[in-house]
């Protein structure tokens, strides 16, 4: 049995429909019993729920698992609050491997939520549980947030620079990576970037997008303070709201990718390319 905490999100159930397809059992710790559907039908055999701030709800989530696939809630405040107490009661459980999603360059001290998952995975290290890190980049699932915007008025809005140069990784790659280190030997200790070869700037990915879709797309820069006002007419506050501006003018400086070799080699094959990510998700859409 293989827990995922984090199970109800894109990314937890992309890893329950890889471990589910080699028939490998999953518990999914979810927070509400209305995500409990969802994840069983993504392949889940058995959900929890819990609360990740509840000691005791993680403790009991861990009886009788042989791994544990840790995603903490996105840009969350207490990631490393979170992620010791998860560690910490994987430890007690004997678990005999703890695999960590974190995020590709987790030092840099200039994005928040990177460098706190940078702290989780010192942590992790002082555990001593048999471990393995996987550090992704950014999806290429995040442009269909905006799928209407692109088809409909041939749009591709982004709160950088038009030739900020970014890497991206289908979510399906990391999945199936991470179901790869969870039932394969040989990944104990491994810490494993997820990336893919391409540095697409913005004007490129609305490039492919265009050549895809058959159908003008331009690439528009939304300007941070419109940005801020959007996401906190939409909910997100505080510490969120804050990592992502500094995450976003991060990379408007420097940009921000990883080398696709260890993706490549984990996968037996080359990972997804961008173009052909659209073709599959949105073009057939």
């Amino acid at each position: 049995m293989i827990l995922v905490t984090g199970a109800a999100g894109k990314t937890g159930m992309a890893i329950i429909r890889q471990l589910a397809a080699k028939e490998i059992p999953v518990r999914a710790f979810v927070h509400r019993e209305t995500h409990a559907e969802k994840v069983r039908q993504h392949g889940a055999a058995q959900v929890f729920i819990g609360d990740l701030y509840d000691p005791q709800a993680v403790s009991a989530a861990m009886v009788g698992v042989r791994a544990v696939y840790h995603i903490c809630p996105n840009v969350n405040p207490d990631e490393f609050t979170i992620g010791k107490r998860v560690i910490d009661a994987a430890v007690s459980a004997g678990v005999e491997q703890f695999v960590f999603h974190s995020v590709l360059h987790p030092q840099v001290e200039a994005m928040p939520h990177h460098w706190e998952k940078m702290r989780v995975e010192a942590y992790l290290f002082q555990s001593q549980i048999p471990f393995t890190i996987l550090q992704p980049v950014a999806y290429m699932q995040n442009v269909l947030a905006q799928r209407e915007n692109i088809i409909q008025r041939g749009e591709y809005t982004v709160p950088y620079g038009a030739q900020t140069r970014l890497g991206m990784v289908d979510l399906a790659d990391v999945a199936e990576a991470a179901a790869t280190v969870l039932t394969e030997p040989g990944h104990i200790g491994a810490t494993y970037e997820l990336a893919t070869d391409e540095r697409l700037s913005q004007a490129e990915v609305a490039a492919v997008l265009s050549g895809t879709l058959a159908r003008p797309v331009s690439v528009r820069r939304t300007p941070l303070d419109t940005w801020v006002s959007e996401a906190e007419a939409s909910g997100l506050e505080g510490y969120r709201i804050d990592a992502l501006v500094k995450m976003f003018k991060y990379y408007d400086r420097f940009g921000f990718w990883g080398n696709g070799r260890v993706l490549t080699w984990l996968l037996g094959r080359q990972p997804a390319s961008f173009a052909a990510f659209v073709r599959r998700r949105i073009k057939e859409s």
